[in-house]
C-alpha cells in the first residue's frame, strides 16, 4: 500500500495547477540534475493500521521542497499550495482507500548558495479495497 500511495501522491503532485506547475520536478526521489524549486518524496515509512476484515496501513510520509533564494517567506504560498494539494488527495485510489490524512509537522533550512529545504511530513491512514 506504501508504494501505491507514493505512487499516486507524485501523479496528484504532478498535475497541479498554478503555483506547483512551477516545479520544475516532482518526483520519488531526488532528481540528479533539476533547478530548483522541485519536490520529492524524501522518505516514508509504515505499520499495521488493519481491521478485521481489511488490511491497512498507517504510512508516515515526508516531501523535500528544494528552492533557491534570499527571502525566507518567498517560498510561503508554494508550501500552501503543496498542503493543500496533499490534503485535497482523493480518498479513493485504485487499490486502497484514504481513510485520514493528517500534517505531523514541518522543517526549514537554508543552505549554501541560497538553496533553501523544506520538509513536510504527512501521516496517512489507508485500508486495502475490498
Amino acid at each position: 500500500m506504501e508504494h501505491a500511495l507514493r505512487a499516486a501522491l507524485i501523479d496528484w503532485l504532478r498535475a497541479a495547477p498554478a503555483p506547483l506547475n512551477a516545479l520544475n520536478a516532482v518526483e520519488e526521489e531526488t532528481p540528479l540534475r533539476t533547478a530548483p524549486p522541485w519536490l520529492g518524496i524524501a522518505a516514508s515509512a509504515s505499520a499495521d493500521w488493519s481491521t478485521k476484515d481489511r488490511k491497512g496501513r498507517e504510512i508516515r510520509l515526508a516531501l523535500e521542497l528544494h528552492t533557491r533564494g534570499d527571502d525566507p517567506a518567498a517560498d510561503g504560498a508554494l508550501v500552501a499550495a503543496i498542503d493543500r494539494r496533499v490534503e485535497d488527495l482523493p480518498p479513493r485510489q485504485p487499490a486502497f482507500a484514504i481513510a485520514s490524512t493528517r500534517f505531523l509537522r514541518a522543517r526549514a533550512e537554508r543552505r549554501a548558495n541560497n538553496r533553501r529545504s523544506m520538509l513536510l511530513e504527512y501521516r496517512f491512514r489507508c485500508l486495502a479495497n475490498a
